[in-house]
């Protein structure tokens, strides 16, 4: 590629922001001297070596790794752009390390991995580990994502979170909770559509029951998900036996029919003659970027909530105000695991943060909230430490 193609590229602010990567290390200490040298690296470094050798312990008080993420992706669903590859995925690896430094303080490294195969990624992954504090895995496609999150939970006794799953789940019911409440309701007086039974829609729709939706449907692209519907793969087969009580079947547009919330985790544009028939006081979460499934200036006429996936809209439904507390709150206690409890614990946070000051146009907090990540932070803790799985 040519210097004037570059200069073209780097034309558009985005290429100009990204040159170079956003990234780089820096060192803690300084070495100057032969001392500094010698405490550093050898001889001194080997004393420190030979008590975590003999201590593993040790290993979190006199290295990096019980500060430092490993953001991991295999590059098979990239965003909106599916599977584009390894080296394509690292503008968003490096981005995630980004926010998770500036937002919460917390050091990543953002890991594109060179295989798909779920065997390969699970045993890639668990042997960079011992470097690590924690696993955040990213852009790594359906239903694949769910065998991977599970398996390496099992072997390593770090936290394992797939942020695209249950970062989205996070702040989607801390969202829907406080959305209920500024229209006069609570969670369990909703009955809910989700379109979408990919891995956000699962865990979304599972984070949904665990808090006390009412009701929920979740339709994928051959209609709502039932008990005995032919063709469902085990992760649809299982949520379709813990939801849609009602029964329902067919197509989303008829399940939309009375509705009181629509939670939009696929591309499918739902119709505005469809969104009219949705109950009084109804809740559209549209989340697909860049184009919502229902536009927000078509969702306010009918409406009484209106929450998307962008920055340009009020309501921004945005995975930075779960992860970077999330990790912070689990890593600070040297957890184990990530429990469904501490989720939800960190979905209540935020919905708490809205207090008084809630509206129509204010059911969740700002990313740039200076509150979030201490608020998220704390309650992961205190979770982590009341379901056992806290270290420190």
């Amino acid at each position: 590629m040519t210097s004037d193609h570059h200069s073209r590229l780097d034309a558009d602010p985005a290429f100009a922001l990204h040159r170079g990567g956003k990234l780089e290390v820096h060192s803690t200490v300084e070495v100057n001297d032969h001392e500094g040298l010698a405490l550093a690296y050898t001889p001194g470094v080997a004393r420190v070596c030979s008590a975590i050798a003999d201590h593993p312990e040790l290993v979190d008080a006199y290295t990096w790794k019980s500060k430092v993420v490993a953001v991991v992706t295999d590059g098979t669903a990239v965003l909106g752009l599916g599977d584009i590859g390894p080296e394509a995925s690292l503008p968003v690896m490096e981005g995630k390390s980004l926010l998770f430094k500036q937002f919460a303080g917390v050091d990543s490294v953002p890991i594109a991995l060179a295989c798909t195969d779920v065997d390969e990624v699970v045993e890639t992954v668990a042997r960079m580990a011992p470097s690590f504090g924690g696993i955040n895995l990213e852009d790594i496609s359906a239903p694949r994502c769910f065998e991977i999150e599970r398996r390496l939970r099992e072997r390593l006794d770090i936290p394992v979170f797939h942020d695209d799953q249950h970062g989205t789940a996070i702040v989607a019911l801390a969202a829907l909770r406080n959305a209920a409440r500024v229209t006069g309701r609570e969670l369990g007086d909703l009955r809910a559509v989700v379109s979408g039974a990919g891995a956000s829609g699962i865990a979304v729709s599972r984070m949904l029951i665990k808090g006390g939706i009412g009701d929920i449907a979740v339709a994928d692209s051959k209609g709502i998900i039932y008990g005995g519907r032919a063709g469902l793969n085990e992760h649809k087969a299982a949520l379709a036996a813990v939801s849609n009580r009602a029964g329902l079947q067919g197509s989303i547009e008829s399940a939309l029919a009375g509705a009181d919330v629509f939670v939009g985790l696929s591309a499918g544009e739902v119709p505005e003659e469809v969104v009219a028939t949705m109950a009084d006081n109804a809740i559209i979460c549209a989340m697909a970027n860049p184009n919502p499934e229902v536009h927000p200036d078509v969702a306010r006429k009918y409406a009484a909530v209106v929450a998307t996936g962008r920055s340009d809209f009020p309501n921004q439904i945005n995975n930075v105000l779960a992860f970077p507390g999330v990790f912070r709150g689990a890593m600070e206690v040297r957890a184990t695991d990530i429990t469904e409890n501490m989720k939800l614990a960190a979905a209540n946070a935020l919905a708490d943060l809205v207090g008084d000051d809630l509206a129509p146009d204010y059911i969740i907090p700002s990313p740039f909230d200076e509150r979030v990540v201490p608020a998220v932070s704390s309650a992961v803790a205190d979770q982590a430490r009341e379901d056992g799985v806290a270290r420190a």
